[in-house]
């Protein structure tokens, strides 16, 4: 298959390019308008407790989907005519909106009530409706209605929050936090480029590979939100991913190009063998009798054929191993995380096309002009340096530094792995907590509502737990009365409202308020709480108020942000067994595929997760203790469940793609050695040598995208940037320079051992190369590398 690509490639390179761009164009018309589809939400568990409860106060008691708050705040106080004109005339216009289940206000709330909607001052009122519409739907009706209702008027601040203004922000700020992204990453990642490539014309090909990455992933989430909610956040990893993957697999293909022209041209003995230089003298070999000998077309599809059926192989692997781990995600029920699967597969799946196949158009297209515009030659001139001298590989920083960790390999080993689990201790400490308004920047107003909220207000309505019973056949008011006074006596338990009353520590002490309900076959009663969010208080308070025995053998459900949490939680924890054991059995069964080795495949998984413990540990100690003054976001103690789920599989699926790119090149000179234990080392050296700056390089630029990330002023997609930039670094770096190389020095020839049935299911549907000329597959044997050859890229 990846010969016909290539041979197409050569035979038809202007069509190829010109029906990407097609594509392309069309794809950026489908998919550039879809952040107008997409939904802030997605945290919840669907098939929940807490979320059957919630559909049934929207069904039977018309609560709303999400609560819209509205502040009115004017310095003469609350009861002064022009709050009090101002806050009632808004009520009745949004009473009358069809997007309304129900409202209650401090100017028109019983007298019981409103002092609740006021705050301590006495200068604020508050307006709370439920707004209908789903999850998705209702955030677009909320931002209707303070379009049209909420500003100043006559000295009164008029302010929008709650839970539907909330997302309505996150979903504003998201689509700002794109294009500061953009600014950041895409100039950024074209200077590594040009410093990587050196031609202009080399580094604006992975930036047109990533470009039609990103707007065909974008046409595949504008498909999918017409048959499913899709999260906002998923488009910050398109976006994120797509120029990462895109310039990985790109420049790889570009330098084993670059890596087989050389082998092409090499001539033995020579100092300059296998130099190429550019400009004018493009492609010709300099520096020996031969000189002036021309890289011809020929020379040139032979080299792009063993490209595509080396490199292109080694894209794919990635791109299976990257994808097959995002869909892991998709087992999880929140569309939150399904919403990055979505994202992730596509843009993987866009970026490997593009690179096996538009890339190899190009470059043919390009011919001698591939590496013209050569930056670095210009800089040399104008500072007047020579040209560096060619050196033999056993001089380069890669060989040397891997010898070097080889010959040390248990106490670099011992003291790295150490390292990384000390780095990653915090994340015992985990706490987990669901989103709200402080993932929002101060300025936003649904974030100095839940401030003002939570300070000036002497009930915060967040803590709230509702008690739901979908039937009360055989349940005499009375009893249920007495159940609401039970649960009064719960611990920080401050009042229960119930349909004839409101109770406190087993007493009634005031009438019914809207917050109870008794209607059509079923019931509901509010359940004030003191206890602090997502506290150990408040988990003990939830188990307790689960034990009180409702009457007549009825069941009950509960519902509000804590219960909302422990379900969301609950659903990941519960889950996340399954889907880590589906994650690493493909990367195994991917890995022996690849390599025919059983032991290859474990150490990787090791390696990976070592990757990430640095990372998880940095969310903990950074982001829920608030050291480093959290970099700009607000600690609540928490971390939000989804995301450190998200960042493993996320990261775990990058960690392999350079697993891959490494462990594919040091085979071929495993295959052609003598595989000797001096063999493997000198392998795992050759194999570093070659692929070593293209692994840092590509670490480079992904780090920069996902670094990018850190410019979102939402509080947890900010933590997502660091968390994949750290996982990124410490795997390039500690993990790929410094374990790698020592483990499989330790391990030598085990590193390629399988039990004999496992080696004969390999020989018979394993993968190998087949470089489809008249060459032998993989570079030259250990014994014959030419010792002058100089490494591409």
């Amino acid at each position: 298959m990846l010969q016909r690509i290539a041979s197409a490639a050569i035979a038809a390179p202007r069509r190829i390019l010109g029906a990407a761009l097609l594509l392309m164009i069309g794809c950026g018309i489908v998919g550039v308008p879809v952040t107008q589809h997409l939904s802030a939400g997605g945290f919840q568990d669907p098939t929940s407790e807490s979320a059957h409860a919630s559909a049934l106060l929207v069904d039977k008691f018309g609560q709303g989907d999400m609560e819209l708050v509205i502040s009115v705040t004017a310095e003469d106080g609350v009861e002064g005519v022009a709050a009090t004109d101002t806050g009632t005339d808004i009520a009745a216009r949004l009473e009358r909106s069809p997007y309304v289940a129900n409202i209650t206000s401090a100017w028109t709330a019983p007298p019981a009530a409103a002092p609740a909607l006021i705050s301590e001052d006495g200068k604020t009122g508050l307006i709370v409706a439920g707004i209908t519409g789903g999850e998705s739907a209702a955030q677009r009706h909320a931002k209707e209605l303070t379009d049209e209702l909420v500003y100043d008027r006559d000295g009164v601040t008029v302010r929008a929050g709650g839970v539907a203004m909330t997302y309505v922000q996150i979903n504003t700020q998201s689509e700002k936090d794109l294009l500061t992204m953009e600014a950041i990453a895409i100039p950024l990642s074209f200077v590594v480029l040009v410093w990587v490539f050196g031609g202009l014309l080399a580094a604006a090909l992975p930036m047109a590979v990533g470009a039609f990455a990103i707007l065909g992933s974008m046409a595949v989430l504008r498909a999918v939100t017409m048959v499913t909610d899709v999260s906002i956040f998923a488009l910050n990893l398109t976006i994120a991913m797509g120029l990462a993957l895109a310039i990985d697999y790109t420049l790889l293909i570009i330098s084993r190009y670059r890596d087989e022209l050389a082998d092409a041209g090499r001539l033995v003995g020579s100092a300059d063998a296998g130099r190429l230089v550019g400009s004018a003298d493009a492609g010709r070999l300099v520096g020996s009798a031969d000189a002036g000998r021309l890289i011809g077309p020929e020379d040139r599809h032979r080299a792009l054929v063993r490209t595509m059926v080396t490199a292109g192989r080694t894209v794919l692997f990635s791109a299976m191993t990257v994808a097959l781990a995002m869909v892991a995600m998709v087992l999880f029920p929140m569309y939150f995380l399904k919403s990055f699967a979505y994202a992730g597969i596509a843009v993987v799946g866009f970026a490997a096309v593009a690179a096996i196949v538009v890339a190899p158009a190009a470059i043919v297209l390009a011919g001698d002009r591939l590496d013209s515009l050569d930056v670095r030659k210009l800089l040399r001139r104008i500072l007047r340096r020579p040209e560096p001298a060619p050196k033999p590989i056993e001089q380069m920083f890669w060989y040397r530094s891997t010898k070097f960790v080889m010959r040390r390999s248990v106490p670099i080993a011992v003291a790295v792995v150490a390292l990384l689990v000390l780095l990653g201790v915090p994340f015992l400490g985990a706490q987990w907590g669901f989103p709200d308004d402080r993932v929002l920047p101060s300025s936003a107003s649904a974030r100095q509502i839940g401030d003002a909220l939570r300070e000036d207000f002497a009930v915060d309505s967040s803590t709230n737990v509702t008690v739901v019973m979908p039937s009360t056949e055989g349940v005499s008011p009375d009893a249920f009365d007495g159940y609401a006074a039970e649960l009064s006596r719960v611990d920080d338990v401050s009042s229960v409202s119930a349909p004839r009353g409101t109770f406190v520590n087993g007493s009634v002490v005031g009438p019914p308020s809207a917050a109870a309900g008794w209607a059509d076959g079923s019931a509901f009663l509010t359940v004030a709480s003191s206890a602090p969010l997502f506290s150990d208080d408040s988990e003990t308070q939830l188990d307790r108020l689960h034990s009180v025995a409702p009457p007549a053998g009825q069941q009950v459900q509960l519902t509000g942000l804590a219960q909302i949490n422990r379900d969301s939680a609950g659903a990941i924890t519960s889950r996340l067994p399954m889907v880590l054991a589906i994650i690493a059995a493909i990367t195994f069964v991917l890995l022996f595929l690849m390599t025919g080795s059983v032991v290859l495949p474990l150490k990787a998984l090791v390696l990976n997760v070592l990757s990430l413990t640095a990372a998880f540990g940095a969310l903990v100690w950074i982001f829920q203790d608030g050291h480093l003054g959290a970099l700009g976001t607000t600690p609540t103690g928490t971390l939000v469940a989804n995301m450190p789920v998200l960042l493993f599989c996320i990261a775990f699926g990058l960690s392999m793609d350079y697993e891959v790119f490494l462990i594919s090149r040091i085979r071929e000179y495993w295959l052609k050695s003598g595989k000797t234990a001096a063999d493997n080392d000198e392998s795992v050296a050759l194999g570093l040598a070659r692929t070593g700056r293209v692994v840092t390089a590509a670490a480079l630029v992904m780090s920069i995208s996902f670094a990018a990330l850190i410019a979102a002023e939402v509080a947890f997609m900010r933590m997502f940037g660091v968390g994949l930039t750290l996982a990124i670094l410490a795997d390039a770096t500690l993990v790929r320079m410094l374990l790698l190389p020592a483990f499989m020095h330790m391990l030598g020839r085990w590193n390629w051992w399988a039990p004999k049935p496992l080696a004969r299911l390999h020989e018979r549907i394993g993968f190998s190369e087949n470089a489809g000329d008249d060459r032998a597959a993989g570079p030259p044997p250990v014994a014959e590398r030419v010792a002058s050859g100089r490494e591409a890229g």
